[in-house]
């Protein structure tokens, strides 16, 4: 989790962490929003893969088209995990109710 914050803090969001609105909101504590860090930990793990330089020189631009967008877009929608958090305002989300499997209605 450690190398996952640096790594937000330091290259995610000073490259690519426009300002957060309404419309793209962002929350100052990511860290606690489990969907959020499913996904940035994915986008990790494809950055140090397609940035290695076996990866070959479209590596970058591969993890652009099909890792960074797809997951930002996802993380800053309006109704994605930061959906109510504002700069300097998180807003923790309740997860739906689910009944134990193998129970009877």
């Amino acid at each position: 989790m450690r190398g996952l914050a640096l790594w937000v803090g330091d290259l995610l969001l000073p490259v690519y962490g426009r300002e957060a609105t309404s419309q793209q909101p962002w929350c100052p504590r990511w860290w606690e929003h489990l969907e959020a860090v499913a996904r940035l930990h994915a986008l990790w793990l494809a950055w140090q893969e397609l940035t290695d330089p076996t990866a070959g020189a479209s590596g970058p631009a591969v993890w652009h088209r099909d890792h960074l967008g797809p997951v930002l877009a996802e993380l800053r929608s309006p109704n994605g995990p930061f959906a109510g958090c504002k700069a300097g305002a998180h807003r923790a989300k309740q997860p739906p109710v689910v009944e134990p499997y193998g129970t009877n209605p």
